[in-house]
């Protein structure tokens, strides 16, 4: 339980810092170029575009990923206190 538990708490944390960070990339490499990141389509465009939060536009991917960590911090902590056979 406590190693399903230790996977469950790190597993979601960094497919979510993944895939932001595959975003990040995106968003740099069209500031850079002198364009201006459209969030909601996920394109670079020549005109000024509103800021979208990554929890409006994934909404399903963040909650259920931070539900997740939280199973598996209690998968842990359940590992760590009951005592082995």
């Amino acid at each position: 339980m406590l190693r399903l538990g230790l996977l469950l708490l790190v597993a979601p944390i960094l497919v979510l810092l993944g895939v932001y960070f595959w975003e990040l990339g995106d968003v740099r490499e069209c500031t850079l170029s002198g364009g201006h990141w459209d969030y909601l389509e996920g394109v670079c465009r020549d005109t000024p575009q509103p800021f979208v939060s990554w929890l409006q536009r994934h909404p399903w991917l963040v909650n259920g990923g931070m539900l997740l960590s939280v199973i598996g911090m209690g998968m842990c902590m359940v590992g760590l206190y009951v005592k082995k056979r």
